[in-house]
Order: C-alpha cells, then sequence, then structure tokens
C-alpha cells in the first residue's frame, strides 16, 4: 500500500489548517500553519484565483482523508460502505471513521497522534475487550472496551501521551479510565459530537459524480 513519507506540516499547510498530525507540536506555535499559513512550494504564496466545485470537494476529500491517515483505496471502500448504510451518507462516514480503532486509540489518549495510535496498534499494544487487535482499521462497537495492555503501559510515549489527554479532551461517546488505561465505547458518535470542521456533504458530491 502506498504510503506517505513526507513532512506531514505540509499536508496541514496544503489544506491551510491544522489537521493535528504530529501531537503537541500542532498545539505549540512551532505549528507549520501557525508560521507559514499558505501551501508549500514556490507558489504557494501566490493569489489563488476562484476555485471550482470540483476544486473544493476535492479539497474536503483530501482533508478528511489525511486526517484519519487513511490511504485514497481505504478512503474509498469506506465511503462505499457508508452508502449501503441506513441514514445520511456523509454522517455515515465520519462515524465509520472515528469507529476505527486507531482513531479510538488517539481520541482516549493512547497517542499524540493517529500516526502514533496506529504504530501502538500495529505492534500489539491494544486490546478490544481483552484480547489483543493489531488491525487499525478494527472498527469498535458500543460497549466495546479498548485498552493499553499491562506490559505496555510502562511506555515512556505512551504514558505522556495519556497525560496531555487533557488538551483534547475525550469525546461524550467514550468514557476512559486513565488509571487503567482503558476506555469504553459508551455509544455510536452522533455528527454533533465531532467537532472538527468537516463539510462531508461535499465529499458525497464528489463521488457521486
Amino acid at each position: 500500500m502506498a504510503r506517505y513519507r513526507g513532512s506531514v506540516c505540509r499536508l496541514c499547510r496544503r489544506e491551510t489548517q491544522k489537521l493535528f498530525l504530529k501531537g503537541d507540536r500542532c498545539y505549540s506555535d512551532k505549528c507549520a500553519v501557525e508560521r507559514r499559513a499558505f501551501p508549500p512550494g514556490q507558489h504557494g504564496q501566490r493569489r489563488r484565483g476562484k476555485v471550482s466545485d470540483y476544486g473544493l470537494q476535492l479539497r474536503e476529500k483530501q482533508k478528511v482523508k489525511r486526517m484519519y491517515g487513511l490511504a485514497e483505496k481505504q478512503f474509498k471502500l469506506t465511503y462505499k460502505r457508508a452508502a449501503r448504510m441506513r441514514g445520511v451518507t456523509g454522517h455515515n462516514l465520519l462515524m465509520l471513521l472515528e469507529l476505527r480503532l486507531d482513531n479510538v486509540a488517539y481520541r482516549l489518549g493512547f497517542a499524540n497522534s493517529r500516526t502514533q495510535a496506529r504504530h501502538w496498534v500495529r505492534h500489539g499494544h491494544v486490546t478490544i475487550n481483552g484480547r489483543r487487535v493489531n488491525i487499525p482499521s478494527a472498527r469498535v462497537k458500543a460497549g466495546d472496551v479498548v485498552a493499553v495492555k499491562e506490559k505496555s503501559q510502562k511506555i515512556p510515549q505512551l504514558k505522556e501521551a495519556m497525560e496531555a489527554v487533557a488538551r483534547r479532551t475525550v469525546p461524550t461517546w467514550l468514557e476512559l479510565e486513565p488509571d487503567q488505561f482503558q476506555g469504553t465505547v459508551k455509544a455510536l458518535p452522533n455528527r454533533e459530537e465531532l467537532t472538527i470542521p468537516m463539510q462531508e456533504q461535499l465529499i458525497v458530491e464528489l463521488y457521486s459524480r
């Protein structure tokens, strides 16, 4: 699978918005968007003309895809699954993205970024209902308990992430027990609980062309 290995700060600058891809750095004055709020490259500061409807839809899709760290094929498959579900396709898409194991681990504060959360999952540090799961795309359900293995709780980077979770706060659809290094999925996330500015309808319009 194709994997982006360049600077993640360039991705934020390309979308001219914080995607919170680099943990604590995104909350500091060193954030690239704070210092250079224009797209990367030698023509980044030039005056941009009118953006077409397709351009707006594409940028929104790219933004959400990069935020959750998915490849193009993964993201399109997730959209197709959302389209087959009952309800609003855009809301279903965001719900499926939020219920990914790597995202839930990040939301609970087990990692400073989704990339780091994916690393913890890949290396078997995270469990669902007591069972080790090493697939970042695994989806949790309401009532599932996501936790860090007891032996893994001593990892310095993981402990630092848990200490910093207060800065991000835990979503209301999750319940965190920091002393136990575990959290419970109380319910499926609603669109109102996702505070990150996203226009999912533009993504639906893009794939509906």
